[in-house]
């Protein structure tokens, strides 16, 4: 398992052209540099040129590309969860919760068809997890559940998240492409072949949005009513 760069490694130093290095930014260039050209992009040659530093001297922050990774991971963690306060209703503090994941990767969807899955163990995730889990025992769950539970909730949520990401991602082209059909290719189908499909022809434009909110909705229910104490 990757360790965290000792703190005397990580002082501020200056790169050639005078900016002073620091995790923070980073985290913030890889990201844009994610943004602008895809995965494939994190590399120590490519963010210490755009740094204008020695590639080596990204060495001081992050012991390797997989630990600037986890870094980033959690970057998109923080920025979601930046001022979120939970209230007495822990059904609706999850929910927000949800939405606030998901707007954080469709914020940087490149990033997050390898940030989603990856334990970043560091303090926002850490923070998160303290929150979602201190929600599920408010609503009195045991500890053994109030565990599973949010690893259920947090584990689909990402899911989500991840691939309406991963769609938005996607050129411009093929999202045109893959929504138009929904209203083109699947309303001439035979309804011998597909009786299904053309039963309910004129209701499969709504397969071009995401099912993200009834996935949260469904599976909030589905926890509420099986909570001890119920949401107000």
């Amino acid at each position: 398992m990757t360790t965290r760069v000792p703190q005397e490694r990580r002082r501020r130093r200056p790169t050639r052209s005078g900016i002073l290095l620091s995790e923070e930014l980073i985290v913030a260039t890889a990201l844009r540099l994610i943004g602008e050209h895809g995965p494939e992009a994190l590399s120590v040659r490519r963010l210490g040129t755009a740094l204008g530093c020695d590639p080596t001297a990204l060495y001081r922050y992050f012991h390797d590309t997989d630990d600037l990774v986890l870094a980033i991971a959690d970057r998109i963690i923080g920025d979601a969860m930046a001022g979120f306060v939970p209230t007495d209703d822990w059904v609706a503090s999850l929910r927000e919760m949800a939405r606030r994941v998901r707007a954080g990767y469709l914020a940087h969807p490149r990033a997050a068809a390898f940030a989603s899955y990856r334990v970043t163990r560091r303090e926002n995730e850490i923070r998160a997890v303290e929150t979602g889990i201190g929600l599920m025992l408010s609503a009195g769950f045991g500890p053994a559940d109030a565990t599973r539970l949010y690893l259920t909730f947090i584990d689909t949520v990402l899911s989500h998240a991840a691939m309406d990401a991963a769609f938005q991602a996607l050129p411009r082209g093929q999202r045109e492409s893959d929504l138009r059909a929904w209203s083109e290719v699947y309303q001439g189908l035979d309804h011998t072949s597909y009786p299904a499909l053309t039963t309910v022809r004129h209701e499969l434009h709504t397969m071009r949005d995401s099912s993200f909110e009834q996935a949260v909705d469904l599976l909030l229910e589905a926890l509420a009513a099986r909570a001890p104490v119920k949401s107000p």
